[in-house]
Parts: C-alpha cells; structure tokens; sequence
C-alpha cells in the first residue's frame, strides 16, 4: 500500500519587506568595498579564480608549459633556473598561485606573485646582492591571457571561496551562483538544481565516485557537509565524456580534503579545531582534523557534528522539525612510492538522525489524514568509499587513474496507515528503509603531448534502489527492488591546436542491463557525443561554444515510490536521452570580467515512475526543456572583488511550465535570479569584510490558475579576522538575512500550492565562528 505525498493546491503567500533598506546596502555593499580598493591604482592578477590542474612529474620547463596551457597564463621561463629541475605534481582545483606553490615545492626554488609577475628565485645559486641587501632573482612573467582553461558551461568553486563563503549547507555552497538552485533549508532535504534542471539528471560524484541517490523526493539527493570540501565544479549542460555516464543536464564534481591540502610547506603533522555557534537556534557545529605525512605515506582524519534546535523563520515563530543533528566524518590514508605509484583509500559519511517535518522538505500540507503526524523521525545516511591508484611520475604518454568506489544512501522513517481507524492492538506506523547503492569504478589514461591531452578509458556501474516496507501486523508488503548495470567506454580531447583557439570534444558508448521488481530485463546501447570551443577574439575578449546529446539508459525509479506490483510490457521503459546547446561570450581585462551566454538543455523520455497504476506506473515519462541566459559583471583587486550574476531560467515540463510537484526529480520552476557579492581584506588589520544579496523577482510564468511567485530580497554579510599576534587563530561573524525576511528558496517544494505551508529559510541568524590550528 503507498499514499501520495503532495496534492495540487493552491499558493500560499509570504511577506516581503525592506525593499528600500535593501537598495541603500546594495549601493552601499558595493561603493564601500569599491572605496576601500585600490582602484585607481593598476590591479594585480587576481590570484583567487580556480582551475582544474592535471600536472605530472616532469623536468621543470615543461612543467612550466602544462601550467600555462591549463592556467590560461602567459609564462616565460629563464633556461638557467629549469635546468636539471624536476617539478612536483599538481592535480586538483586550486588558484595559479597554489598550483605554482605546489609544482615548484621540493626544488628548492623560491617564488612570489605581485602586480602580474611571479617572481622564482633558486635561494642557492649565486645571484647579485642589491645596494639594500635585496637579492636580484630571475623571474617568470606572468599576463593575464584569457580566462582558465575549462569546459564552456564550467563553474569551480575552490578551496578560497569556500573559506570565505564559510558555508553551513550546500544552499551556501552555491549561493553566489544564481544558474544553481538549492531547494529546502534543510541540509538532509536540500536538492541542487542546475539551470532548473533536478541533479539526478546529472552525473554526480564525490572523489570520483558516481552518486545513485534518489532515494525519496522529500529527502536531499546528496547530504553532504561542506565543511569536508576542498572544491566543487560543476558542468551546466555540457558535460565532457570523462565525467562519467548519464550526463543528461551536465554534471557535478564534489572534491573533499586531501592531507596535503593542509600541510604547510616542510610540515609534517598538523590539525585544526573549529566550532560555530548559530543564536537563531543555539545550534553549536565543531570539527576536528588531524593530518599528516611521513615517508611516503599521508593521512587525514576529520570529525565534525552539529547540535541545536529548531530555526526561527522570518515571521517570528520556530519551524518545527528543523533542529541541527547532524554527524559526518573522513578519513584518508595514501601511500607514494619512490616510484612514483600513489595508493589512496578515503570513506566520508555523513548521518541526519532528527525529527523533521512528515514530508522533510515541506513545511505543512493542511487537510491530511488526522493519523500523519506533522513529524516524525527520519534518519537519512549516505557513506562513500573510494580506492584510487595514480602515478604521479608519469612516462611518456603512460599516466592512468584506476577508481573502485563503494557509495550508498539510506533513508529510515515510519510510514502511517488508518484510512479506517486503527483497530485497538493494531500499530498505526511501519518501518520504511529505502536504500540506493552503487559499485562503480573506471580505468582510464591520460595521453599528453604538445597540442593538449586525450584522455581515454572504461568505466562501469551497477545500481540498485530497494524500499523494504511492510507490515505483518496490518497484512502488506511494498517491499520492491530495481537494479541497472552499464560499461562505457569514452574519450576526450582536450587541444589547443592554433593560438587563441581551444577545443575539446569526445564521445562514450554505453551499453546499460536494467532488471525491474518483477524480474523484467531489458538491455539498451546507446552513444554520447560533445564538442565545444573558445576562440579569443582579442587579448580581452573570448568566443564560447558548445553542443552535446546524450544517451543515460533507464533510470532507477525512487525507492519510496516502488511497486512490487509493477509491469514493464514487452519493450521496458523508454532509455532517457538529452540535447545541450550553449554559446557565449566573456571578457576579461585588468581585473574586470564580463560573461554572457545563452543554455538550452532538452531531455526526452525521463523517466518519471508513479506507484500506480501497477500496469503503467512503471512507465510514465515527460520531456522537459530549459532555456535561458546568463550574464556576470565583476571586478577582482589584489585584495578583494565585487561580482553581479543575473540568470534568467524558464522551464517546461511536456510543454506547460513546471511545478515543483511535477518537477520531482526532474526540474523547478526558475525565473530571475540576481547575486551580488563583494569582499575585501584590510591587510594591516588581517581583517575581511563582505557579504551578499539575492534577489529574486516576481516569477508569474507559473502553471495555468496557480498565483505568481511572490519576490523576495536577502541580505548577508560577514567579518573574519586573524589576529597577527594568534596566528593559529582565526575568528569570524556572519549576520545572515539582515533584514529578517520571510521567505523560502525559488527551489523549495510547494510554494505553488495554497494549502501548503513551505519550508522557510530561517530568519535573521547572528553566526560566530572560531578557528585553531595547529
């Protein structure tokens, strides 16, 4: 037996204020931080904008090469400084400064980056001493060229922002960018949203391990604790063919902390202690890490748990069921060889075991049966296991990765039952466990040579979701299990064939087993295929291109919808497949950045399972469309930035627009969404300020008879400061939703429908953060 959680309904209003306060802190946000820039002065390259690096081992000069090529920065080398120098390896997301920082590590060569030059120095050789006792160093020049090297639709957000987003959930992760959405104010209810488009239809990872996780659409897809991430890249649309299969709407990379990460050059074993404390729900969050290397072999350990009550909203009263229980955890252990031959080992978890509201990302549904409870507990768990092989001296064109991952979510609840009143010894209640899970690995290699790289592999999965629900007591059982298996074998290229032009294109052949609750298999193949370009029209500005269409198989229907009822007829259900188109351009010229572009992502056939009719349910599938636009304006100094981003996302769901009911595991109603973000450090005082604005305006595009989605405006700001007399020590403040507005997240669930009461964001909440390391 399964009841239907959601009703069509009708809107329910929340109030909006402050508009005028917030046009004042908005002008102001920006003049202040703008003031207190050096702005007439010419700016140095920002250092803070993120690339993906991929580095081997490799004598110095053609170290410095790959840098340049995959920093996007103009490089000149002295012969003298290179010769006989082997540089480190540099993989991850990070600055060019980290990245410079890492690969010259070890050579005993000295550097510093000021107004566009890195200056590299070898602290050994004889160089001629200044009349003030300065040495004269040899240095590199580094220009700005072009924007870092990446997919078209590419968004990285690195280990700086991170730290000074400072983020709670993963609503903060992605708060600066409004093309990605985060519905629900719970982080084990949160779901991200990539133009509009739900991330189940995206292939998600962390550390590289592919994420099966719709478990159930009142539940997050993927609880995660930011505080655990070293990056985030996202791929909005176009997705290349090593981001692994089912890449319909793109995809989403999370990387979590590495040990040497941490440590500081010459480090050996160090560890920090954090703890904020939140006044709105006298919640208190501390972590604790330690890490270390020795000998070839480094490690990682990191603690982290939260406890507090539940949120004040905007209208003044607490929200039931959104108390902070939160524990997460990571361990990492790797061994480098002299060889070169790097083994590493991590397994994150992360536990919500809380009493939220019924449906967890809905506030209220009034007119339910008297027997539901507003709240009940539901305990959500999602665990990740990941073995890694590397080498991080690569010969010639041998430089592979070997992955096998283990990762799986579970959600444990009660469901409740009385149509009837419950017989007197009869249990109003039964266990639910719904549980997804996936085996996954690949084998790959990265082929490098003068023009770019190619990198090429296989990789596999085998999914299941399973719901175990029954009862003896009232005599049913839901209990289903569906399980699909797929191998793809793809190629990318990445070249950089003639100056100012960039491309990368590759393609996958997937070939998928899909087995139903009733036994049914079904085998499909299909093929991907992507390509796209930059081209820089000047030494400012950059041309962008890029298409895909995409094959993902069948996906698993979510667990807390299975019927063992369920029949597949004689064909299966339809194997999902996605068009993506984007062209843009962007800009970039002494510190100011300009980006426009224009999306449109198309899926056919997705895969939309309902629990009845048992004869259908299993088959029902919508197309849906998302179109839109995006445009930034920013302006980056030495010590601080000010960024506006605007998008524009419309969503249609077999061709009327979405709703946030139709749109479970599919997409979300979108709209205009606008950011501003600012920051800057006062260097004498080790101080920085900064904060936010979202604004969203009235979206009417809304399903025929529903009312428009009223506006709202938030405000955010934040101060960190590291006393230059504590080192170790680093305090912080956030003052979030300054002006107390009253209001849910575009993205969050019901607000739509008039009798429900949607999940607020809490009101105005006064953070302190403390940070030790050692």
């Amino acid at each position: 037996m399964n009841f239907p959680n959601s009703v069509p309904l009708k809107r329910v209003s929340s109030g909006v204020g402050g508009s005028a306060l917030v046009m004042i802190l908005q002008t102001s946000v920006a003049f202040v931080v703008l003031a207190a820039s050096p702005i007439l002065e010419r700016p140095a390259l920002a250092q803070t904008a993120t690339t993906d690096f991929d580095i081997p081992a490799q004598p110095l000069s053609a170290a410095i090469n790959s840098f340049g090529r995959q920093s996007g920065l103009q490089v000149t080398l002295a012969a003298s400084s290179s010769q006989g120098v082997t540089s480190a390896p540099v993989r991850g997301s990070m600055s060019a400064e980290q990245a410079l920082a890492r690969m010259l590590s070890g050579t005993g060569l000295r550097y510093r980056i000021a107004g566009g030059t890195a200056v590299i120095s070898d602290a050994s050789s004889d160089q001629a001493t200044l009349a003030n006792g300065a040495t004269a160093l040899e240095t590199i020049v580094v220009q700005s060229s072009r924007a870092g090297q990446g997919d078209v639709g590419e968004t990285v957000i690195g280990t700086e922002e991170l730290d000074q987003i400072n983020p709670r959930d993963l609503g903060d992760v992605f708060r600066q960018e409004p093309g990605i959405q985060v519905g629900s104010s719970l982080p084990m209810s949160q779901k991200v949203y990539v133009h509009g488009v739900e991330e189940t239809n995206l292939a998600v990872t962390i550390d590289g391990s592919r994420q099966n996780n719709k478990v159930f659409h009142h539940n997050a897809t993927n609880l995660i604790d930011p505080s655990l991430l070293k990056a985030v890249d996202v791929d909005a649309g176009i997705a290349p063919a090593d981001a692994g299969p089912g890449a319909l709407a793109g995809s989403i990379h999370y990387e979590t902390l590495d040990a040497l990460d941490l440590l500081e050059p010459g480090q050996s074993f160090g560890g920090f202690v954090t703890s904020t404390y939140n006044f709105n729900s006298d919640a208190v969050t501390t972590g604790l890490s330690a890490y270390g290397a020795h000998e070839g072999f480094d490690f990682l350990g990191y603690f982290s748990f939260g406890k507090g009550d539940d949120f004040v909203a905007g209208t003044g009263s607490e929200v039931p069921g959104t108390g902070t229980d939160l524990i997460s955890g990571l361990g990492k252990i790797a061994y480098e060889a002299e060889s070169g031959d790097r083994f590493e080992i991590s397994y994150d978890r992360a536990v919500d075991d809380a009493i939220r509201p019924f449906r967890s990302n809905i506030g209220f549904i009034s007119g339910r049966p008297p027997w539901e409870p507003r709240v009940r507990d539901i305990r959500i768990d999602r665990q990740n296991t990941v073995f890694t092989y590397t080498d991080t001296t690569p010969e010639g064109w041998w430089d592979p990765t070997f992955k096998l991952a283990y990762s799986s979510t579970e959600v444990d609840t009660l469901g409740f039952i009385c149509p009837s009143g419950c017989p007197s010894g009869v249990p109003s209640s039964y266990p639910t466990i719904g549980e997804t899970s996936s085996f996954n690995g690949k084998f790959e290699n990265n082929f490098a040579f003068d023009l770019g790289n190619i990198v090429a592999g296989v990789d596999f999965y085998r999914d299941k979701a399973e719901l175990v629900a029954s009862s003896a007591a009232l005599g049913f059982s839901d209990d289903g299990r569906e399980r699909a298996s797929n191998i793809g074998f793809y190629a990318q290229a990445r070249l950089e064939p003639w100056d100012r032009t960039r491309l990368s294109f590759g393609g996958r052949a997937d070939h998928q087993w899909f087995t139903g609750v009733n036994g049914d298999e079904f085998d499909n193949g299909g093929l991907s295929a992507n390509a796209s370009a930059e081209y820089d029209l000047t030494d400012v500005l950059t041309a962008k291109a890029g298409v895909s269409h995409v094959w993902a198989g069948i996906p698993l229907a979510e667990n807390f919808i299975i019927n063992p009822g369920w029949t597949y007829g004689a064909d299966g259900p339809e194997p999902v497949t996605a068009n993506n188109v984007l062209v843009g351009l962007e800009a970039n010229y002494e510190g100011f950045t300009a980006d426009a572009s224009l999306f449109r992502t198309s899926i056919q056939d997705a895969r939309i399972a309902r629990y009845r009719p048992p004869a259908s349910g299993a088959l029902v599938n919508r197309d849906l469309v998302s179109k839109g636009f995006e445009i930034a304006l920013g302006y980056e100094w030495t010590t601080g930035y000010v960024k506006v981003k605007y998008a524009h996302i419309n969503v249609n769901v077999d061709g009327e627009p979405v709703d946030s009911d139709t749109g479970n595991y599919l997409a979300t109603p979108g709209g205009d969404l606008i950011t501003i973000t600012a920051a800057h450090t006062f260097l004498d005082w080790n101080l920085t300020v900064g904060g936010d604005i979202e604004l969203a305006p009235e979206y009417d595009r809304v399903a025929a008879g529903a009312p428009a989605y009223e506006a709202y405006e938030v405000v955010n700001l934040f101060a960190e400061w590291k006393p230059e007399t504590l080192p170790n020590f680093s305090f912080r403040a956030d003052l979030k939703n300054v002006f107390d507005e009253t209001y849910s997240d575009r993205a969050t669930y019901g607000q739509e429908f008039g009798t429900v009461t949607p999940l607020y964001e809490p009101g105005r909440s006064f953070l302190l953060t403390a940070k030790a390391t050692f």
